[in-house]
């Protein structure tokens, strides 16, 4: 079936059944009706692309995600898209790996097919160079570039980030109140937010007059079993730590396999706190301390402004979300 079928069936011309599509007003309420009655009689459904052209909107945002087995990652698309179905909106899903190259390809694909809009999900988007960004502010001419958890400044695009910065440096001083003094921090990547956690837990053991020193600064971006192996290799070459802090909860997890390799107590020798509290920090024993950076607000946060940008309204380049420290049994404050 075809736009011909339905005009010559409901007895009325292509251009008006093409209004009827299009939502034109300039219909009656009467031909309307018939037109659409029509349609359903005889199956026919619109080409979603061609009808796009008319109205000049797909109704379709593209997400892109670097990796769909990652926690945080995959909640976010849930949400997010959960969130645009909720305003009207369909999405179609890229998962581009880390590669740039790869992130610039899936990019454009996106841009041909015509979507309304386009939103990078994490800050592994965002490369330490700025040429590396170029691709997304080209993007940005074309159609609004909303980014959660990265921040990127230039015009139609749109940042959504969680105080990654305050809530490590929070983290991180709470562990020294409770009587650490040797915390290790691990992290797996130089990301935007990666770059404001490490600098959260800098700033928090200088302002407490400690030792900032290399060997408790650890960037792996392996397994959970490659994590308990680089920590169990550290302990062993006498590096001494009484608590560690992490970016992600699976590295979590890593810390808390070597301390019971090691037969090192949880939380009375070694605590432990984790990121993004994932389900991963509700599935070992003991459970893991996590900073909690609200996912769904954050994706929540990002259609919300998505829309009001749709609707040429005045948006931020950045909104910023707290997180929460959600205390478990890794931890002794």
């Amino acid at each position: 079936m075809n736009i011909y079928d339905v005009s010559e069936k409901s007895g009325v011309s292509i251009a008006t059944v093409s209004r009827v599509l299009n939502g034109s007003p300039n219909v009656s309420e009467a031909t309307k009706k018939k037109v659409l009655s029509v349609m359903e009689e005889l199956g026919y459904t619109p080409n979603v692309f061609a009808r796009g052209l008319g109205l000049n909107t797909m109704n379709t945002i593209g997400i892109m995600c670097s990796d769909s087995s990652d926690p945080f990652l995959a909640n976010a698309v849930y949400y997010l898209e959960q969130n645009l179905r909720k305003n009207g909106y369909d999405a179609f899903l890229c998962c581009t790996g880390y590669e740039l190259v790869n992130k610039q390809k899936y990019l454009q694909l996106l841009l041909g097919k015509r979507v309304d809009a386009v939103i990078l999900v994490g800050s592994s988007f965002l490369e330490a160079d700025n040429n590396g960004n170029k691709y997304i502010i080209e993007a940005a001419h074309k159609v609004p570039v909303m980014i959660i958890n990265g921040y990127l400044a230039h015009p139609n695009i749109y940042c959504t980030v969680c105080d990654d910065y305050q809530a490590t440096y929070d983290a991180t001083n709470n562990l020294i109140k409770s009587g650490s003094r040797n915390i290790l921090y691990l992290y797996s990547s130089k990301s935007y937010s990666g770059i404001q956690k490490l600098n959260g837990y800098k700033d928090a053991i200088t302002s407490n007059n400690l030792s900032l020193k290399d060997s408790l600064m650890v960037c792996n971006s392996g397994d959970i079993e490659t994590i308990t192996e680089v920590l169990d290799k550290l302990y062993k070459n006498d590096s001494k730590f009484d608590a560690i802090i992490t970016s992600e909860d699976h590295l979590a997890v890593g810390a808390i396999k070597f301390a019971k390799k090691n037969g090192i107590k949880i939380p009375k020798d070694l605590q432990v706190i984790g990121y993004n509290n994932s389900i991963l920090s509700h599935c070992t024993d003991p459970e893991i301390s996590s900073v909690d950076n609200h996912v769904e607000a954050l994706s929540i946060a990002t259609v919300t402004n998505l829309m009001r940008v749709l609707a040429k309204a005045d948006v931020p380049n950045r909104t910023t979300l707290s997180n929460d420290l959600i205390k478990r049994e890794t931890t002794r404050f």
